[in-house]
């Protein structure tokens, strides 16, 4: 999950975009001809779909009770708000039923996979039970979560060959309307996205590669600890998630704090 801050001068909207799909630049007005910016925001929701609840294939522990923040969160005035899900076909590369055993096993296997557009990089990527399979319930954002309330809905992870953890890219840094269902990067210049708040599933996972990519496209990042939960909470996951964001400049953030009481403001 993100939030955007949006940016106006004038008529002319300027946009920065978020991370490894590719910097998009707006125009500027000539300095003469800007107004005082109108700041507005807007939010987006990371993998809040029903594998990944309770009882899901794919559970993570305590992850439906950030869906009250994330609603909370769509309360708020931001400019833009963008939900995003997982929506893997049934024979993904990273499901557990796509390799023989014995070393298929989920959470503590790993596969090496291919750069779909350059086969000589390679990387390893964990092995997961099956997860968010297209048309099926497990794919779906959870009714709990008020999703009326968001403007798009970006489904990523459709390419069966690579892993995405980010909406932005996959785990190469290729942008492939194959593996998403639209350019991200390009929609928030579009809308003169400048910050991005991040909440959803996983911490460790989801939401470290999509806070950190939207680092790399030029935008402040911020972090709303209570909307996020982990596959592995302690020292070694989310513990260490955060000492890493911190230190490429990724504010890790709470509801009371500054950063989210001002939106709109």
């Amino acid at each position: 999950n993100f939030w955007f801050e949006e940016v106006q001068y004038d008529e002319l909207k300027i946009s920065h975009v978020c991370p490894a799909c590719g910097r998009h630049a707006g125009r500027l007005l000539p300095a003469s001809k800007q107004e005082t910016p109108v700041n507005r925001e807007g939010e987006t929701a990371q993998r809040l779909t029903g594998a990944l609840f309770q009882n899901g294939t794919l559970a993570v522990p305590g992850g439906r009770d950030i869906t009250p923040t994330i609603n909370q969160l769509l309360s708020l005035p931001f400019t833009l708000k963008v939900a995003t899900r997982d929506f893997h076909p049934p024979d993904h590369v990273s499901f557990d039923t796509s390799h023989p055993p014995p070393h298929n096993k989920a959470f503590s296997s790993s596969v090496t996979i291919a750069n779909p557009q350059n086969s000589v990089e390679t990387r390893s990527i964990p092995i997961w039970p099956a997860h968010c399979v297209q048309g099926t319930p497990g794919a779906e954002l959870i009714p709990e979560l008020n999703a009326a309330k968001f403007d798009r809905c970006i489904d990523k992870g459709r390419d069966k060959r690579v892993e995405m953890f980010s909406p932005f890219a996959d785990a190469f840094g290729n942008k492939s309307l194959e593996a998403a269902s639209f350019d991200l990067a390009g929609y928030l210049t579009e809308k003169g996205i400048q910050r991005v708040f991040v909440v959803g599933l996983t911490g460790d996972y989801c939401v470290r590669c999509t806070a950190i990519d939207a680092k790399k496209e030029g935008f402040d990042v911020f972090v709303v600890e209570e909307g996020v939960r982990s596959i592995d909470a302690g020292e070694k996951g989310w513990d260490a998630v955060k000492g890493e964001l911190e230190q490429l400049e990724i504010k890790v953030v709470k509801m009371d704090d500054d950063e989210v009481q001002s939106v709109g403001s």
